[in-house]
């Protein structure tokens, strides 16, 4: 395959999309912005890789071939015209009717665009001359229980409960304040009992007030000719768990608690039960006897210090254990970061925090799960004055203006003294 722009030459000489755009003004004049160009003459040379799948279009409304990438970039200054290429074994060639409207740039990456994907490889599959490979092998970092407790500051016997708390019940939700790092645990927990990072079998969503059953599992969605069952991702991660199943997969959901769970799940909330694991039930919307995979464990994540919902559904109880995670403040993990910043203002901005945490638990109105975590404090960056007095006035005083909204005099004594830290 190859794409136009020969005017460009070889484009690995160029060492960002700002400099194709530069010379693409000098080229063909200064009057358009060219992004998209220069977005996929970037891909193009530097993004794509060997194995990737293609797709040939024509138009906007046409397919006509199905090819997988066989070689790096190549600049072949002999060719007359689309100098730019890859190697290219075309699985498919002829024309099928594209599923809807294709998008109209030159170049564009589907794979975000998950349903769409399988929109496309449905037009391949019932072609008997298809030349469709097994899936290409990636090897994974490696992900030990040590290197979990050195990113996330947790004990090792904590560790070990965790780990065998999720064995036991298949489903677990990590609970805890703010910044306690549960999202950061969650994935992390999952690497270290693959033993790799395998983000292939990890799949991680986000609930809230509007998210349904039709958005997780199955529902009609409008198309083309009216509607069409479509499958949720939930759905599609217990089919591919199914297929392997002598490997462990790992469904994610943050902020749990923000859905209805019941209906969410639908029937298949008994499924995800230990004991019912493997059983099959009619789904709802489609006439299929659909289990839940035994190798699927479900991890959720719940923010205590959430005062707009109510108190958890009994179903969700039942079915999941439960597991605080609380600030680390005191943890080895925690102190090393201290040391490494060797900041006096930083390390003095700890101790009012863990004061802070002390009198939380002690209020009334709030308790342990509104305590202040410490991924407010963990960055990549340099720990300098600057960024501290940043942490305290737009995240630790906002925060609290909220925990104290109609108590005034405690975010006055408090900001007093978070903030008495940058005088020091």
């Amino acid at each position: 395959m190859g794409i136009g722009w020969d005017e460009m030459g070889n484009l690995k000489q160029y060492p960002s999309k700002d400099a194709m755009k530069t010379k693409m003004k000098e080229l063909y004049g200064a009057e358009y912005s060219y992004m998209n160009s220069a977005l996929a003459t970037w891909q193009f040379a530097n993004e794509i890789q060997a194995g990737d799948i293609v797709y040939a279009k024509k138009g906007m409304h046409k397919v006509i071939g199905r090819g997988i990438v066989e070689s790096d970039y190549i600049f072949d200054s002999g060719r007359d015209e689309y100098k730019h290429i890859r190697k290219i074994r075309w699985t498919h060639n002829g024309e099928w009717e594209h599923p809807g409207q294709a998008v109209m740039k030159t170049l564009t990456d589907i794979t975000p665009y998950t349903e769409y994907v399988q929109k496309l490889e449905a037009l391949f599959i019932d072609d008997e001359s298809a030349d469709v490979p097994e899936e290409k092998e990636i090897v994974y970092d490696p992900y030990t229980e040590d290197d979990f407790l050195s990113e996330v500051f947790m004990d090792a016997e904590r560790y070990n409960t965790l780990v065998n708390l999720l064995k036991t019940k298949k489903n677990i939700i990590l609970q805890g304040a703010p910044g306690v790092g549960k999202t950061f645990a969650a994935k992390r927990l999952a690497f270290s009992i693959m033993g790799q990072k395998d983000t292939s079998r990890v799949m991680m969503v986000q609930f809230h007030q509007s998210y349904s059953y039709e958005d997780f599992i199955m529902g009609f969605r409008p198309s083309k000719d009216g509607f069409e069952l479509t499958p949720g991702p939930f759905y599609q991660f217990c089919k591919t768990a199914q297929d392997d199943d002598e490997r462990d997969y790992f469904f994610i959901i943050d902020e749990i608690n923000r859905g209805n769970v019941s209906k969410i799940f639908g029937e298949l909330l008994m499924l995800i039960e230990k004991e019912k694991r493997g059983e099959k039930l009619r789904l709802l919307y489609s006439n299929e006897l659909f289990p839940v995979p035994k190798n699927v464990y479900i991890i959720g994540m719940m923010n205590t210090a959430d005062r707009s919902l109510a108190i958890i559904d009994y179903a969700l109880r039942r079915r999941f254990a439960f597991f605080e995670l609380e600030p680390a403040f005191d943890s080895e993990g925690f102190k090393a970061v201290m040391q490494q910043a060797n900041n006096p203002k930083f390390n003095a901005l700890v101790e009012q925090i863990k004061a802070l945490n002390d009198f939380i638990s002690k209020d009334e109105s709030l308790g342990n799960g509104f305590r202040i975590g410490h991924s407010y404090l963990c960055t990549n960056e340099e720990i300098t004055d600057e960024w501290v007095e940043a942490v305290i006035k737009y995240e630790l005083l906002p925060l609290l203006g909220e925990y104290w909204f109609d108590e005034p005099s405690k975010i006055q004594q408090w900001t007093k003294k978070l903030c008495g830290v940058l005088d020091d």
